[in-house]
């Protein structure tokens, strides 16, 4: 079970790679949170971008593991969109939002266990 919510994530971070999205990040909270087990955390350079990316993650997840999110919060706006799946997030900024809540460092204790340098394919 845990290694398919990381696999789920992980898959969720290739849709986000699949639509050009930035500095992608997939954060293991286990240990730290009972929020969620995963953080996947990504920007775009636009609403559209933003938006684009949700709807590419929603797309595969739906398609190749025949999950959808509990909710979806920000889609109208593009700025925050946070897609919740219940055992890990997906948090999609607009590039400029990401550097003002800078939701990395609020988690900096987590461990990266993917980020966008690395071959996420």
């Amino acid at each position: 079970m845990e290694n398919e919510i990381k696999e789920l994530a992980v898959l969720a971070s290739e849709a986000a790679d699949d639509k050009k999205a930035n500095n992608i990040e997939v954060l293991d909270l286990r240990d730290i949170t009972v929020i969620a087990d995963y953080f996947v955390i990504c920007d775009g350079n636009n609403e559209n971008q933003v938006k684009a990316i949700a709807r590419g993650i929603e797309d595969k997840l739906a398609e190749e593991r025949d999950i959808v999110p509990k909710k979806i919060a920000g889609k109208n706006e593009g700025r925050w969109i946070l897609m919740d799946y219940s055992d890990f997030i997906v948090h999609i900024f607009h590039k400029d939002e990401r550097k003002f809540y800078e939701l990395e460092r609020l988690w900096a204790d987590a461990e990266k266990i993917l980020r966008s340098e690395e071959n996420v394919k």
